[in-house]
């Protein structure tokens, strides 16, 4: 039985989110019904997470089990043939026997995109936060600076976030401006729900003066929501990449 793992790429504008809704569809479900025309057979995919309604990906990592021998090109330019365009598949592999894409994820990286600017932006109204207010980049860093590291982020997750611990360790919080973007990247050992954009929104909140740096560590030490900056607009992000401990296995010369 070979274990196939996928990097998906995807824009998230016209989905409910990744994963295979009762209302709604899912990236999910388009790519395993694609596999299934493919393969003749019900395919599940398993996911390293999922994303919300709207939220993109550069690198969804997903993987799936079949006894078939197609070569690795199959399920990425074949199989790109049968998605929309919105959807498609970067690369294929084999994986090593047992791999599963959730546990054995070391990490993953987002990137939130905001425009400030006073002007909106209709051609990247998909991928960004507008937000009009010019922003204390300084600021936005001193506090990212105290967001980094192992904390309990209780107060950056949705209500209905199922996770059962809130401890998470973030390896890197970066701001920096680009034109008219303010770029957020995060690395991180694991997410909980919506606490990407959540960060988001407390860092803008400080750009903002609304808030002060210095809140951060209050902030950590009430794990309250409610003290929180604002849940930040779906589109602005996306999923970067997924990094796996083991070396990525090696194609078969096609994929």
């Amino acid at each position: 039985m070979r274990t196939i793992l996928l990097t998906v790429e995807y824009d998230g504008t016209a989905y409910s989110g990744w994963q295979v809704q009762p209302n709604g569809i899912g990236i999910q479900q388009l790519l395993e019904e694609a596999l299934a025309r493919m393969l003749g057979e019900p395919v599940r995919v398993t996911s390293s997470g999922r994303t919300d309604a709207g939220v993109h990906a550069a690198g969804m990592a997903a993987c799936f089990r079949t006894e078939k021998g197609l070569p690795l090109r199959a399920f990425s330019d074949g199989l790109n043939t049968l998605l929309p365009p919105d959807i498609a598949v970067r690369d294929a592999v084999e994986a090593p026997p047992g791999f599963n894409p959730r546990r054995d994820a070391v990490s993953k990286h987002y990137r939130y995109t905001i425009l400030n600017a006073p002007r909106r932006s209709p051609l990247l109204r998909t991928r960004v936060w507008h937000v009009r207010e010019p922003l204390d980049l300084d600021a936005m860093r001193q506090a990212a600076s105290l967001l980094a590291g192992e904390h309990d982020f209780a107060a950056f997750r949705a209500a209905n976030c199922g996770a059962k611990t809130t401890r998470r360790r973030l390896f890197s919080l970066d701001v920096r401006r680009e034109g008219e973007l303010v770029v957020i990247d995060v690395r991180g050992s694991g997410f909980l729900k919506n606490m990407v954009r959540i960060i988001a929104g407390t860092l803008v909140a400080v750009g903002q003066g609304r808030r002060s740096a210095n809140d951060i560590p209050n902030l950590l030490a009430s794990g309250n929501r409610a003290d929180a900056g604002t849940t930040a607009p779906p589109q602005g992000l996306c999923l970067m990449e997924v990094v796996y401990g083991h070396p990525r296995p090696a194609g078969d010369g096609e994929g």
